[in-house]
């Protein structure tokens, strides 16, 4: 009799253990035909159950450590791979323990480029490996069957590499065995690096004789040819190798025994890529090449490295050539319909016409280049809800159920989720789903209302899809005021599962974690967010003190302290303090980061804020940076995180760097002013003086009257001798702050001394003197004029002077232009240096 398939409904042997068609697993009436194999692990086949959990689906192929098979396990629901390691490598004890510890730190590695790993066990004495199943061809097959790759496509794999070892070396993991072979390219075309953790805990005797070597030997770094230990570069030579192959086919070093290549590694230069194909770009191969260099000190010293520089190339290639990421589509539901074959047929031979047509017109127009994509994940933009209460007193509340939302949904890797400061501007205007959908680049939005009547709470929700303004999902909740937050925990629920998103253990954690149950002290955290992300002087102030009161109510309430500190160390950029009273708000920000952290060590909030205070007061860049990538890492989403890092990063004059997460930053919260303005102030910073204007101008758009933003239009217009245009921007900042800048006084003072205008320079520097007489002006300032009119004696002691009052324009030094003409004085380079930025 034969057997249907239930998921295809083809018609079956009635013999068959799998469908011919799907390979989906085929159960007769009379049982199933799984059987529990307790045969060795070589007769592993099709349908038999290994371990009493993993029912065999194929054999994915043969390695050094043995057999591999793609696996449903019965307990999870899910296809993942089976690795069975040989009995000559499982039989040594120290083996098998010493792998178990390393596979322990590669499971830490959660990366969207990194296959996962997930457990080591035992059957029988066989021992075996489960990991993540990918699909698709490893990037060595790939090669074989295609030939050398294209420029774009290289980069486009190489730069997703690049992500997976800086995330696996931040985690102090090394490869050790990066090869094609080990990197497989899904179905997507996204790369993603296997086998982490394996090659270190392989015992193997080293083809010198003498102690253990570990890799293979067409892709080992020279200090594992000489069995010398290995670091983060190790992988980098391997890289620069995997990328050789892919532009030429080949590899550098090819010998008839594993040591005649290992000695090559060690010895020989490698042929410069160009000399096999001149269509390689002279940039690419000389990334390559440095990868390749015999002293690890003379390579790069991290993959980010390496990626900056792809990066860099991949904006010199034409647009046609470029490989961008694949989108998930978002559809409101799956639709099936079944149609007469006659019917269809004739229709759809014209529609295949039609586009075919289409196709080749399109082809033959000028091609407009294509807007840069930050990101394929799946994007929602979450509304500030409406406050439909009579008294119309839940504004507070309102705007914090969609924030906690907003903070809970951007821990998923796999979803886009626009910032606060974007979606929020929206708020009380006429919505018009278009031009959110349009402003915010997203495919999905939620909004809702709440309605307060007595102690119970109406609470009503709808997701709905941008591209026809379909409904993904709506519910309203009728609840006490006590559950409240078991409502946000079922929202980010419902959201997650009507955009088809699959969450990782941690994920899921997070999506529902609670900060506090009292919801008082979560009212007033609202109110201090909402004062927090005004940004004045002011409105900081006013945040200091909803938030402290939150912690009155609730001391617990680890949000609330993250949300003080962050107060705190912006109160010591925006408000001109003397030096004790900088040091009173350092202390005050360190002291809630870090109370922050013994609450919860996870909260990316707290590491980001911590972050700021180290590089601000501490003048710990290293720091710095750890706690910027430890938030970036609890959280991907949290925009401000990667703002920070980026502002940090433009400070150590790293512009390429701060570039990538400036725009990371900007893709989850594309209407930040903030983000914007300073986005062109990066590109001054780093001599872009026309996409600085550009940029700029964009902001200015946005809000004419936006904080500094003429202000770094006019220093730009400066570097470029456009000294009217400066003065004029110079003095609509001023207007703006009513009068009151001692920046834009001390610029215009430097316009006028660059102008050649030097008695009248020294007429305004004075009267700014006898300001600072009544009022706090930071050194600093004194310092800009006085390199500008050519007295570097008396700007050096300014400086001086801003380093013991511990000026917070200070950290700008490395990066700021207008010092240019001083760069190269010892007294300068000496300042850098107290200052740890040498």
């Amino acid at each position: 009799m034969a057997i249907k398939c239930s998921k295809c409904d083809t018609e079956n042997p009635s013999d068959s253990k799998y469908c011919k068609e799907c390979a989906t697993p085929l159960h007769s009436s009379e049982g199933s035909v799984t059987e529990t194999l307790e045969t060795p692990t070589e007769e592993l086949t099709r349908g038999t159950t290994f371990a009493d959990r993993y029912e065999i689906i194929e054999e994915l192929g043969k390695g050094g450590m043995g057999k591999v098979y793609r696996v449903e396990d019965t307990k999870l629901k899910q296809e993942v791979a089976l690795k069975l390691i040989r009995p000559e490598i499982s039989s040594d004890k120290k083996t098998i323990e010493r792998f178990r510890n390393e596979l322990k730190t590669a499971r830490m590695i959660r990366h969207k480029n990194v296959c996962g790993m997930y457990d080591l066990g035992e059957e029988k004495g066989t021992h075996y490996i489960t990991m993540e199943y990918v699909p698709g061809e490893d990037l060595k097959s790939s090669i074989r069957r295609m030939g050398p790759l294209g420029t774009g496509k290289t980069v486009f794999i190489a730069k997703q590499v690049c992500d997976g070892l800086a995330e696996a070396h931040r985690l102090e993991v090394i490869h050790r065995d990066l090869k094609p072979q080990n990197i497989m390219i899904d179905k997507e075309g996204n790369a993603r690096i296997m086998d982490f953790g394996i090659a270190r805990s392989l015992k193997a005797k080293g083809i010198t004789g003498a102690g253990v070597m570990v890799g293979t030997p067409e892709y080992m770094s020279p200090e594992q040819a000489e069995v010398k230990e290995v670091d983060q570069r190790s992988d980098i030579y391997s890289l620069g190798v995997i990328l050789y192959e892919m532009v030429t086919g080949r590899v550098p070093f090819e010998g008839e025994t594993p040591l005649s290549i290992a000695m090559k590694h060690k010895s020989e230069i490698p042929k410069d890529p160009r000399e096999i194909s001149s269509q390689i770009p002279e940039d690419l191969s000389s990334v390559i090449l440095k990868c390749l260099e015999k002293d690890k000190e003379n390579r790069y010293q991290s993959a980010g490295e390496v990626r900056s520089e792809l990066t860099r190339i991949e904006e010199g290639i034409p647009t046609t050539e470029r490989v961008e990421p694949k989108r998930k589509p978002i559809t409101s539901k799956e639709i099936t319909v079944t149609f007469g074959l006659k019917k269809l047929f004739i229709p759809g031979l014209i529609v295949v016409a039609l586009m075919i047509v289409a196709i080749i017109i399109w082809q033959l127009l000028p091609q407009k280049e294509a807007a840069p994509t930050v990101s394929s994940k799946s994007s929602i933009a979450v509304l500030p809800f409406e406050d439909l209460s009579p008294e119309k007193d839940q504004e507070h509340f309102c705007d914090g159920l969609a924030n906690s939302i907003i903070n809970a949904l951007s821990n998923i890797d796999d979803l886009s989720v626009r910032a606060r400061g974007s979606s929020f501007l929206f708020k009380g205007k006429q919505r018009d789903l278009q031009e959110i959908a349009m402003k915010l680049n997203v495919e999905a939005v939620l909004e809702g209302s709440v309605q307060k009547m007595g102690n119970r709470f109406r609470i009503t929700t709808q997701l709905i899809n941008t591209a026809d303004e379909s409904v993904l999902w709506s519910d309203q909740y009728n609840r006490e005021q006590g559950d409240v937050f078991a409502i946000q925990d079922e929202i980010t629920l419902a959201i997650v599962d009507s955009l088809r998103i699959e969450l990782l253990g941690r994920e899921k954690a997070k999506l529902v974690k609670r900060y506090t149950e009292d919801i008082e002290a979560f009212n007033l955290y609202s109110k201090g967010v909402f004062s927090l992300n005004i940004r004045t002087v002011h409105d900081l102030k006013k945040a200091i003190q909803y938030f402290e009161q939150a912690i009155e109510k609730d001391p617990g309430y680890a949000l609330a302290h993250a949300g003080l500190a962050y107060s705190h160390i912006l109160l010591t950029l925006y408000a001109d303090l003397s030096p004790s009273e900088f040091y009173q708000e350092g202390f005050k920000a360190k002291e809630a980061a870090l109370r922050a952290l013994e609450i919860d060590n996870t909260l990316a909030e707290a590491h980001a804020s911590l972050g700021m205070i180290k590089w601000h007061v501490d003048r710990d860049w290293e720091g710095a940076e750890r706690e910027f990538m430890r938030a970036i890492e609890l959280n991907p989403g949290y925009a401000d995180a990667h703002y920070s890092y980026a502002y940090m990063l433009m400070h150590m004059a790293r512009f390429e760097d701060a570039t990538r997460e400036m725009k990371l930053a900007l893709e989850l919260d594309p209407l930040s002013l903030i983000i914007n303005r300073n986005l062109g102030q990066l590109f001054y910073r780093a001599h872009q003086y026309d996409r600085a204007i550009e940029a700029l101008q964009k902001t200015l758009e946005m809000d004419p009257n936006f904080s500094h933003t003429h202000f770094y239009l006019g220093i730009t217009y400066l570097q470029k001798s456009m000294f009217e245009e400066a003065l004029a921007e110079f003095k609509k900042e001023k207007e703006i702050k009513k009068g009151v800048d001692f920046h834009a006084d001390a610029l215009i003072i430097v316009t006028n001394a660059l102008m050649g205008k030097k008695d009248e320079a020294r007429q305004m520097l004075d009267d700014f003197r006898e300001q600072s007489k009544h009022v706090y002006i930071r050194p600093y300032l004194f310092a800009l004029v006085y390199v500008a009119l050519g007295e570097n004696d008396l700007g050096f002691k300014y400086l001086e002077k801003a380093y013991k009052e511990h000026d917070t324009y200070l950290p700008g030094l490395k990066m700021d232009v207008l010092f240019d003409s001083i760069r190269s004085d010892s007294r300068f380079k000496a300042l850098l240096k107290k200052l740890n930025m040498e």
